[in-house]
């Protein structure tokens, strides 16, 4: 009894073992990589508790001391942050809902509906996004100026408006999860495929939907090229545009209010991504999964 216990015992571990180590492993091979991940937002995090002047400081201080709390007021104080932060939602929620209706519904045809060059006017759409925007950007501000939109929103937010091949691809990518039965069942019952799409396979589609909108929002939030292109006029800046005038403080700029405003800047990308984080994860583990 007492050997076959024994044998039950060492077969345990050597099975809670086989379990166990692989995973230690991952976990210390990750460890490392989380560090050097973390590192660069703990530090603009600390500096933006520093005292003017300390962000030159060699050797460098990690940890602010003393901690001062007057960088955040100072911003509000030197660059219009609440105006800008206005002019980027504006772009950016403009941009979120034209690249979701547009690609829905382009996505929907790539997936649902047959006709004839389906397949290769997919295939052109993804090769559009192997196309460099350098290479394109000098084309479209022509364009755009001809047409007179420059220093105004249009630019940046009429485009989304016209599928972008990235939601396109993610979209489409889901719809061909979502069982052909249910189109079936609907066409039944006299709906036609505006109605199936977005009656039937948008509430369904709320993983996919999600992480469009995710994806979207950082993009355009964080996005300073395009402004700095078409935008001229002060009071038109986006908030990553603007806060770039805080170079300027103090005749060269001080770390402290610039990393300040960075915080303040990365902050709803954070917490949009902790609030749809489950339709996030889930949009990204089944889009491509054929079923």
């Amino acid at each position: 009894m007492t050997t076959a216990a024994s044998i039950r015992r060492r077969r345990s571990a050597r099975r809670i073992v086989r379990d166990v180590a692989p995973k230690v492993l991952v976990y210390l091979l990750l460890l490392p990589l989380t560090f050097f991940i973390i590192m660069p937002f703990a530090w603009m995090v600390g500096s933006s508790f520093k005292p003017i002047g300390s962000g030159i400081k060699f050797p460098p201080q990690f940890i602010p001391n003393p901690i001062v709390f007057t960088n955040y007021p100072l911003v509000f104080k030197t660059i219009p942050f609440l105006m800008y932060t206005r002019n980027s939602l504006i772009v950016t929620l403009t941009v979120i809902v034209g690249e979701v209706l547009s690609a829905s519904v382009v996505g929907y045809s790539f997936a649902r509906l047959r006709f004839p060059g389906r397949d290769f006017m997919f295939v052109v759409l993804l090769a559009t996004m192997m196309i460099p925007y350098p290479v394109t950007m000098v084309p479209t501000f022509i364009v755009f100026k001809i047409l007179r939109w420059v220093d105004t929103y249009l630019p940046l937010t009429i485009p989304a408006f016209f599928a972008p091949p990235f939601a396109v691809f993610l979209l489409r990518q889901f719809f061909l999860t979502v069982n052909r039965e249910l189109d079936d069942a609907a066409k039944v019952d006299g709906c036609n495929e505006l109605r199936i799409l977005f009656q039937i396979l948008m509430p369904l589609s709320k993983p996919a939907l999600t992480t469009v909108a995710i994806f979207s929002f950082t993009a355009n939030w964080n996005d300073f090229l395009g402004p700095l292109i078409y935008l001229s006029s002060a009071r038109m800046y986006t908030l990553a545009l603007g806060i770039n005038y805080l170079r300027s403080f103090r005749g060269g700029g001080d770390l402290a209010p610039q990393m300040a405003a960075a915080v303040m800047f990365s902050l709803p990308c954070i917490v949009l991504f902790f609030l749809g984080q489950k339709y996030f994860v889930q949009g990204i583990v089944t889009t491509g999964l054929k079923g």
